[in-house]
């Protein structure tokens, strides 16, 4: 920082590439936070690094082995403050240290109960001049669900509906395929592999057979492929449904009473977990989050009919909305984006804020969050 407090131009300029660098491991870094590393010696840059991986380097170690010996002295421009702990990897604190690293400036302190400021206490310590903040708004965008989970233990939750301009999304006997076009439908590909899971309801399922993983070649997943899973209560799941077949693991929420009858499921390899109910009968969705979370689920992307978009939307468990907006008309009898109940009053309905807007394709991409 200048001596006046404030950020210098250079600094956010490092901190912008940091952030290009971490975007690299966006559809790979799962369970982890996507990371980004620049080191500087005056305004010349001497190393870069990003986390790619579970199990792999951290971000702040390719960066000081690809500066070697102009590393000491230098500023470290990262992300998300160093990690401080052994765990698969080594503390990045320790190794910025023996590099003699002068200065560390990151995005936002590590929201994990296990660093969350304990980095940079441990740079000051040695020496190290360590602070956070530098543009601290866009690299929390990076790592919501790893913050949300984190947190209050439960992945951040995003609702995915794609829409007719009357907020329609199938006709009255069910069909859809397909409202919106081609784009979106590649755009949809992007949000899965930056998800640790998609998650329908059985309806889908029984209606649709879909997939829900990721098959765009040009999305380099490193091996990994989001967890499927399926709400199904009464344990309705076809053993031949095409998700069974489909690369990537599935995961079914069933009743306590029906986990005796999951015995051909899963020896096809599928888990079946007991879950509560809700007073309705169906899965209970605040439980099942939370064993998501303790699964290490960051971001779960909700692809489902509208009475359990309608739930996620209703009990506030939706940090996210995004809607495909196609440019048809469907009429009335078609069926709802979200079935929502119980309103009399317009000021009890749930208020979103528009975070984006873009055009896909012949379609338009909108998302919001909910207002405050």
């Amino acid at each position: 920082m200048s001596a006046g407090g404030r950020w210098t131009e250079f600094d956010q300029a490092m901190m912008r590439r940091a952030l290009e660098l971490a975007e690299r491991g966006r559809y790979s870094t799962q369970p982890n936070p996507r990371v980004g590393c620049v080191i500087t010696q005056g305004e010349r840059v001497v190393g870069e690094g990003w986390y790619r991986k579970s199990g792999e380097a951290h971000a702040e170690a390719l960066a000081l082995d690809s500066a070697g010996a102009a590393a000491r002295g230098a500023t470290a421009y990262v992300t998300l403050e160093p990690h401080c702990y052994q765990s698969r990897t080594p503390p990045c604190t320790d190794a910025l240290i023996r590099a003699g690293v002068r200065r560390v400036a990151c995005g936002v302190v590590d929201p994990n109960p296990q660093v969350r400021g304990a980095g940079l206490q441990q740079l000051e310590a040695a020496g190290v001049q360590a602070e956070a903040g530098l543009l601290s708004d866009d690299v929390r965008e990076l790592n919501l669900g790893f913050e949300k989970r984190m947190t209050t233990g439960r992945p951040r939750v995003r609702v995915k509906v794609a829409a007719s301009l009357d907020g329609r999304v199938a006709l009255a006997n069910g069909a859809s395929r397909w409202i919106t076009g081609e784009a979106a439908r590649a755009d949809v590909q992007r949000l899965r592999a930056e998800s640790s899971a998609v998650l329908t309801g059985i309806e889908t399922v029984l209606a649709d057979d879909p997939q829900l993983n990721v098959r765009d070649p040009a999305i380099d997943l490193l091996g990994r492929q989001p967890l499927r899973v399926v709400l199904d209560s009464r344990l309705r799941m076809p053993h031949a449904a095409r998700m069974l077949k489909a690369e990537g693991d599935v995961l079914v929420f069933v009743a306590q009473e029906r986990l005796g009858s999951a015995a051909k499921l899963e020896a096809a390899g599928v888990k079946v977990l007991a879950s509560p109910l809700a007073e309705d009968g169906r899965i209970a969705l605040p439980q099942m989050l939370d064993e998501l979370g303790r699964r290490q689920c960051n971001d779960v992307l909700v692809e489902a009919g509208p009475t359990l978009a309608g739930q996620f939307l209703q009990l506030g468990l939706a940090d996210e909305l995004i809607v495909y907006l196609a440019p048809v008309i469907l009429g009335p009898e078609a069926r709802p984006m979200a079935v929502i109940t119980g309103l009399n009053r317009l000021e009890d309905a749930a208020r979103y804020t528009l975070k984006d807007m873009r055009r896909v394709g012949d379609d338009v991409k909108l998302v919001f969050r909910p207002a405050g």
